[in-house]
């Protein structure tokens, strides 16, 4: 089982030959000493061996073991070889004990997405770091940044000396553990600490927790078929008769028996439409017209097409006559029972009814069946600033519009939804409504409120009233996002940038609604197309552009975007047909390449 990881971390960012390591060794033992205990991962860029040549577990890990776990009174290591493919940031982040864990301190990795302070020292003719890497919080240098400002120096960055390790040591304690400190310093640490805490996720292991936590309703109901579309099976459809029912032929002509497939000519003694039956057996030498669809006789199981026939009429009676080179035995006849038959299962349990699961149950003759109940989903926005769309616009006020971009995006998926409307910025108003909401719905929506440093009361209320975690999403949009329970109910706080919102919404959201519907083996439908433009990325985070697919002449699936990626440009999500998802191994996509898709009309 993975390990639950909030601890903060803290990375120093600096190029070859700034002191990166000596730092952090003069560094380290002024945070222990103010009672911090410390992880630190080290990223080298050449082979290494921490275990001396000619011990035992030198000589054992030489002789094949890919593992070996040494361990002594004072210490204990896992040595692991990684012949193939080296380690992933998160998979070493992974391996460390958190829970007595207070931060992690991580030099290298600097591709990656994570909180880092910058390191540039004057003597080395460095460019800054920052301008092109948004994971910076502060800036540690012995350049004076007054003259560095027409060079891209942000000097809305905390800065230090990078000699002055007693302030870069408490610029760490302040941020990270706020716990550690006096009272009378823990409020102004409060904001820093959410700029670290707790670490980023990826969009993976984001969705995994979230699955892990939730469940399926187990509450059914019955629904007509009529009203069964989107509904998510809670028992299995068993055929209760053979289909087809009887033995019929698959097209019009004539019905014959199969030992006279030889004969030439047959006596027509009779014709059976859809609906009806010939009444008794054939003899030796007869024929029957038949229409696709109508059973055939009990022993006539071999049907001629029409257009392989000609009839004739002698002394009053009539016949017909085949080729008896194309004729074969038991040819164009479907049997009874062919696709299914009496006791077969036809869908499980699990199954989401489609306008063809509809018609095949109505097909077996069943008109009720039992369904998952509809997932009920409260939702609600706060914020003094947001208005209902009905009432003229107030000065600066915003139309509340991520509530209703939930509303169809939950429709899509067949939940009953409880609208809030919109909270005011008041502590015991969002209190009694988020407390509300928990009874009566099986999940709580909110928007906004989220981010790093917001002031809004719904953080209070949540921390007060459940079980909630805020994290750090490594991707874009949509980077906050808090999840967890209000009593047993599943709670989602959704970034308020209405692209973040429905981005959030479809990676996070949506799968543990059809997980809770009870869908079984749900997966997102994702495509791989030609991107025909250069789109933008960054190595280490995933990246959701709104994009526009189609074919092209050679049938091939090709996607662009929809032009500016803003998180708060709404139009561009009504344009586009599609997110790209662009991995957080690709620093750039060229076009040519190919990318993956999610299409957002399926």
């Amino acid at each position: 089982m993975k390990t639950i990881r909030n601890t903060p971390i803290l990375g120093f960012a600096a190029f070859s030959g700034t002191g990166k390591t000596t730092l952090l060794e003069q560094i380290i033992p002024k945070l222990t000493q103010a009672g911090l205990k410390l992880g630190v991962l080290k990223h080298a860029h050449h082979n290494f061996d921490i275990d001396q040549q000619g011990k035992d577990s030198y000589r054992l890990r030489k002789a094949g073991a890919t593992q070996m776990y040494i361990s002594s009174r004072y210490r204990h290591a896992m040595i692991s070889e990684t012949p193939n493919e080296e380690a992933t940031f998160e998979e070493l982040l992974e391996q460390f004990d958190h829970k007595n864990l207070d931060m992690i301190l991580i030099e290298g990795f600097k591709s990656q997405s994570f909180p880092k302070i910058e390191l540039r020292r004057q003597a080395l003719d460095n460019p800054w770091m920052h301008p092109n890497d948004d994971n910076i919080i502060a800036v540690a240098t012995d350049i004076d940044t007054e003259k560095e400002l027409s060079k891209g120096f942000n000097a809305a960055l905390p800065q230090f000396d990078i000699n002055d390790l007693d302030a870069i040591a408490s610029f760490i304690i302040q941020t990270v553990a706020p716990s550690k400190q006096s009272n009378a310093d823990a409020s102004a640490a409060a904001q820093c600490c959410d700029t670290l805490s707790p670490a980023f996720l990826s969009v993976e292991q984001g969705i995994e927790r979230i699955l892990n936590a939730v469940s399926p309703l187990t509450q059914s109901t019955t629904v007509t078929i009529d009203h069964a579309l989107h509904h998510v099976l809670a028992q299995d459809i068993v055929s209760s008769i053979n289909v087809p029912q009887h033995t019929n032929s698959a097209m019009d002509g004539y019905a014959i028996r199969d030992q006279d497939v030889a004969l030439e000519s047959f006596k027509l003694v009779g014709e059976v439409m859809a609906g009806q039956s010939y009444p008794s057996e054939l003899n030796a030498g007869e024929a029957v017209k038949i229409m696709t669809g109508a059973p055939v006789p009990s022993n006539g199981t071999t049907v001629i097409m029409r257009e392989q026939s000609d009839t004739f009429e002698k002394d009053g009676q009539h016949f017909v006559t085949f080729n008896s080179a194309l004729v074969k035995a038991g040819q164009n006849v479907r049997l009874a029972g062919e696709d299914l038959t009496i006791g077969q299962a036809v869908f499980s349990q699990g199954q989401k009814i489609g306008a063809a699961e509809m018609g095949m149950i109505a097909s077996l003759g069943i008109n009720e069946c039992a369904v998952i109940r509809k997932l009920k989903v409260a939702i609600f926005s706060t914020g003094d600033e947001v208005q209902h769309p009905s009432q003229p616009q107030q000065q600066n006020c915003i139309y509340d519009s991520n509530r209703y971009a939930l509303m169809g995006l939950l429709s899509q998926l067949n939940c009953e939804i409880i609208d809030l409307g919109i909270l005011e910025d008041d502590h015991l108003a969002i209190e009694h409504a988020v407390s509300k909401a928990a009874v009566s719905a099986d999940m709580v929506l909110t928007t906004g409120g989220v981010s790093v440093g917001d002031a809004d009361y719904i953080k209070d209320v949540l921390e007060q009233n459940g079980n909630i975690d805020f994290w750090r999403i490594n991707m874009r949009p949509g980077r906050p996002l808090a999840f967890g329970t209000i009593g047993d109910t599943p709670f989602f706080g959704l970034p308020g940038n209405p692209v973040a919102t429905m981005v959030s919404f479809i990676n996070f959201v949506r799968p543990a609604i059809h997980k809770m519907q009870g869908e079984s083996n749900w997966q997102p439908t994702k495509l791989r197309a030609i991107a025909s433009e250069a789109l933008r990325s960054r190595h280490g985070r995933t990246e959701f552009t709104r994009g526009i697919y189609q074919l092209n002449e050679f049938g091939q699936l090709v996607v662009s975007s929809t032009g500016k990626q803003g998180s708060g440009i709404l139009r561009s999500m009504s344009e586009a047909n599609c997110l790209i998802e662009i991995d957080p191994l690709y620093a750039k996509v060229e076009p040519g390449e190919l990318v993956t898709i999610i299409p957002l009309n399926i």
